[in-house]
């Protein structure tokens, strides 16, 4: 996978608020949620702890591909898409565990690999 772009990681640093991650359903209705247990795990994967998920588990259980959407404190949006790992232990969910609060369960860590970025309409990666 092609490493993130340095604007991207620097803008990632600023980001502000939670994201918003979307994934489709075997019909390809998409669905949207916010998420605020984030982090850049490296510089071509974002994990999300699965928290409450519902149908944003399902869909990427069912192969769903997907996007984190993001802003900075400047408003400048960030979209990253690519493919999810869904991951119940590893290296990937050990860290997870550290940053996720512990009121959270972290059923799980939901890994983006990034294979696409942009800002408005421009493609970064």
């Amino acid at each position: 996978m092609p490493a993130l772009p340095e604007t991207v990681l620097k803008a990632w640093k600023d980001h502000q608020g939670p994201i918003i991650l979307t994934t489709v359903d075997e019909d390809g209705l998409p669905n949207a949620i916010y998420a605020t247990c984030v982090s850049l795990y490296s510089n071509d994967t974002v994990v999300v702890a699965n928290n409450y998920f519902d149908k944003t588990k399902n869909n990427i259980l069912n192969g769903s591909k997907g996007s984190f959407l993001f802003i900075t404190s400047e408003n400048k949006s960030y979209q990253l898409k690519g493919y999810f790992d869904y991951l119940t232990s590893g290296e990937i969910y050990d860290d997870m565990k550290q940053w996720n609060p512990e009121k959270h369960p972290g059923h799980a860590a939901v890994a983006l690999r990034i294979e696409a970025a942009y800002s408005g309409a421009e493609k970064l990666l």
